[in-house]
């Protein structure tokens, strides 16, 4: 089936507009259609949506800085935007969604200026050895999104210095720092900017899917929506959360699929809050959290009803033992 194409590039570098543009062409892209979006943010970190901010980067020492905190609706972990950083999204209907086929859009870009790309770990490209673009994917009502970063020419002492990157995630991917693991594609190629690399990104999109893209239509797009959106994203709640004041903690180590947290508010032996953390690419884990809220604190009751939920949202089959396995390990 032909596949129609569309591109959207906007030059704001606010992250709270730039996530809801997003947000608004996932939900209007159509049945056999694809959405290229590129777009760029001004010292930002973006947190994955079940991340706690407050472990994941130095919040106030972000913001101090005229930093932006953002969260966006895929899961992963936390990131650090800048305006040597380019970000795109690739939105369509679930039907017409081909992971491989937008993959190959990145790694054709890249390969026009000379270097190969690999694909390592969960979400991660790589050239030779070195990150430049993590990844993250979204599905709502049967809409799919699959964006990430374009290391170009990234302040990564500043990468460093704002993200709080856990000793374990750094040991699993064999590297120490920050610093060892990323990279800049300037670094490798004097030929690439953002501009040159949205040049060649645009091509391979056109080359990929067949066809020249026609620009999407920003007279015709609903502003009053993504204001919505935009005032929703820069909120107090969105952004940090509420924090409980909680009475049970535990925390994982890694899994081949991430981190887990879990925080819960008990009082008389019912859990009257709980929260789930994790940088998993799953974003719907963080659903857990709300179904135990009015249960008994009881080892088994928690079991089962977490085991339900994640049966009832098609959890990996790995990712459920794992969980059931770590709450049985933490609860008393």
């Amino acid at each position: 089936m032909c596949i129609k194409t569309k591109t959207f590039i906007t030059d704001t570098v606010n992250p709270y507009l730039n996530l809801a543009i997003e947000e608004y062409l996932l939900h209007e892209v159509k049945d056999g259609e694809c959405i290229l979006y590129l777009w760029q943010n001004r010292h930002t970190v973006v947190i994955g949506r079940n991340q706690n901010c407050w472990k994941e980067c130095k919040v106030n020492e972000l913001e101090e800085d005229g930093g932006y905190l953002a969260r966006r609706l895929s899961g992963g972990g936390a990131v650090y935007h800048d305006l040597g950083n380019l970000n795109f999204t690739f939105l369509a209907g679930k039907e017409d969604y081909n992971l491989e086929k937008q993959l190959r859009v990145i790694q054709n870009a890249v390969a026009s200026f000379g270097l190969f790309v690999e694909k390592t770990g969960r979400n991660d490209l790589t050239v030779n050895g070195r990150k430049f673009s993590g990844n993250a994917f979204y599905e709502e009502k049967g809409k799919c999104y699959h964006h990430g970063t374009i290391l170009i020419d990234s302040d990564v002492g500043q990468m460093s210095r704002f993200l709080n990157v856990s000793k374990e995630k750094l040991e699993s991917k064999g590297v120490s720092s920050v610093r060892a693991r990323v990279g800049n594609l300037s670094d490798l190629c004097s030929d690439i900017t953002v501009e040159t690399m949205k040049e060649q990104l645009l091509k391979a999109f056109a080359g990929e899917y067949g066809g020249e893209p026609a620009a999407v239509n920003s007279r015709q797009m609903d502003w009053k929506q993504i204001k919505e959106y935009e005032d929703r994203n820069g909120s107090w709640d969105w952004k940090y959360g509420r924090k409980i004041p909680f009475t049970h903690s535990f925390s994982s180590g890694r899994y081949p699929w991430g981190s887990l947290e879990f925080q819960m508010q008990v009082d008389k032996g019912v859990i009257r809050e709980c929260t789930v953390y994790s940088d998993g690419l799953e974003e719907r884990i963080g659903q857990l959290g709300p179904v135990l809220e009015g249960c008994l604190y009881n080892r088994r009751n928690i079991l089962d009803m977490v085991d339900a939920e994640m049966k009832k949202l098609n959890f990996a089959y790995e990712m459920q033992k794992d969980i059931l396995r770590f709450l049985q390990e933490n609860l008393e």
